[in-house]
């Protein structure tokens, strides 16, 4: 028996893939990648895949980047792994390091009001302990947003306001799939079955302006979802700690885009109502939005934020969670006071992920990634448009290089397919045969490939994208 049978045999033999149901997978020929360069991925057979979704949204400059490898080599010649629990270590400072000033630098002077969480006050310009400062390290997204549920609600615990032991997220959310994350999660396909559970926390509608919770539509609504928002803080603040939310896009929600003002709103609503605000950017943070941040396109400043995916351009796991100061104060105290932070992971802030990440940060400066989106989204958002003329196409959104493309079987009355009939699967499966990498939310095409990706790779996708939903669904 050849390799690659080998390996196609021992896949569905030992292998519960994530997200999948394996019953089909068992039928399926299994697509097995051995290498990578640039936005290609490539299979066993040879076959060349252009990555369009950044091996689940985690690349960030490409496979096989020359200065990612030669950082991780590095430091693996000094040392792979030593915990951070009564030690530090060499990358792992500097990680933070860089981390808090890049986020300084972009939060600082954004034109978010000041505010002590603790009596709700804006004040001005953003003092030192309101902007990002402490930095947490743990393994992935999911533990990241733990990371952020715990310190919320320990926060108000040490500050001596007691009830506020629940939380505010939005319908079609997605943090992660820790019971915590969960628990704040709102994409009933995912989570519902965990429901006996998770605890108790207040659902906000989605700012789905396609297919509005509250049959209105914007921007004649005047933010109607932002007005629910308000009601259940009003009524229920002194049960919430935080509120979590996705910065600007919805992404496993469907590529969900908000609407402008949205995101303000809610911070802004959560200093009048005394409650945290928790960025989970595990998603649109590192650029994926045109900016290093996504809170940063409305002048938003949290008091926590979660980032991991593209931090180590796409290389290994790593997250954190960055705190201001005023959080951070509130879990200083005397030894027998138990006001420690008892939390942590046995790889929290493993040198190879710090070390990758610091590379990843440095191609950011080096080859001014930010600086060369503009033209990539501009393509992106003139092709989308042309898509969106599609018979079978109902919505495209994106902000900077994540979007989505929302099939429906009758544009008129927006009816989508039915979930068995896989169409958006069916897209992407042959998109594969056209040599494209993507993997549908349901029946959105989901689009967000590599920074590094060229714009005539760019347009080639989308006009493969095209050819494949008319294949599919005309």
């Amino acid at each position: 028996m050849d390799l690659k049978r080998r390996l196609a045999e021992a896949d569905k033999k030992y292998i519960w893939h994530p997200f999948t149901q394996m019953k089909e997978w068992a039928g399926e020929k299994p697509l097995i990648i051995e290498g990578g360069e640039g936005c290609h991925l490539v299979d066993t057979d040879g076959n060349r895949y252009l990555d369009g979704v950044s091996s689940l949204w985690v690349n960030i400059h490409g496979h096989r980047k020359k200065e990612i490898d030669e950082a991780i080599r590095a430091q693996i010649d000094r040392v792979s792994h030593s915990t951070l629990l009564g030690l530090s270590s060499v990358p792992a400072i500097q990680l933070a390091e860089r981390l808090v000033e890049i986020a300084q630098l972009s939060f600082c002077g954004r034109g978010d009001p000041a505010w002590s969480p603790s009596d709700g006050q804006a004040h001005g310009p953003a003092p030192a302990d309101a902007l990002p400062s402490r930095v947490f390290y743990s393994d992935n997204g999911s533990t990241s947003v733990e990371v952020a549920l715990k310190m919320a609600f320990q926060y108000w615990k040490h500050k001596g306001v007691e009830g506020k032991n629940s939380f505010l997220c939005l319908n079609n959310a997605y943090h992660g799939d820790t019971l915590g994350a969960v628990s704040v999660g709102g994409i009933d396909i995912f989570h519902a079955a965990f429901g006996p559970l998770l605890f108790k926390t207040f659902r906000s509608p989605s700012p789905y302006c396609y297919r509005c919770e509250l049959a209105v539509e914007y921007p004649g609504c005047g933010l109607a979802c932002l007005e629910k928002m308000e009601d259940i803080l009003k009524a229920h603040h002194h049960e919430i700690a935080a509120l979590i939310i996705e910065p600007l896009v919805q992404a496993a929600g469907g590529m969900i885009v908000f609407p402008s003002g949205y995101l303000k709103g809610a911070r802004d609503l959560c200093a009048k109502h005394h409650v945290l605000f928790i960025a989970d950017e595990v998603a649109t943070g590192f650029g994926r939005t045109g900016r290093m941040f996504a809170c940063e396109h409305e002048s938003v400043v949290p008091d926590l934020i979660c980032l991991s995916k593209g931090i180590t351009g796409g290389y290994l796991p790593l997250a954190v969670t960055v705190a201001t100061d005023e959080v951070y104060n509130a879990f200083l105290g005397e030894f027998s006071e138990l006001k420690t932070f008892f939390h942590g992971h046995s790889y929290t802030g493993n040198p190879l992920g710090c070390a990758a990440a610091l590379a990843c940060l440095d191609i950011f400066e080096k080859e001014g990634t930010l600086e060369k989106l503009a033209p990539k989204i501009s393509l992106l958002e003139e092709r989308l448009s042309a898509l969106s003329r599609l018979l079978h196409v109902g919505n495209v959104r994106n902000k900077g290089l994540m979007a989505g493309v929302e099939l429906v079987r009758d544009k008129e009355t927006k009816a989508p397919y039915a979930w068995e009939e896989k169409m958006g699967w069916r897209v992407c499966y042959l998109l594969r045969d056209k040599g494209i990498l993507l993997r549908p939310l349901g029946n959105v095409i989901v689009i967000m490939p590599p920074l590094a990706i060229s714009e005539e790779e760019l347009g080639g996708m989308l006009d493969a994208i095209g050819e494949a939903i008319k294949e599919c669904c005309e």
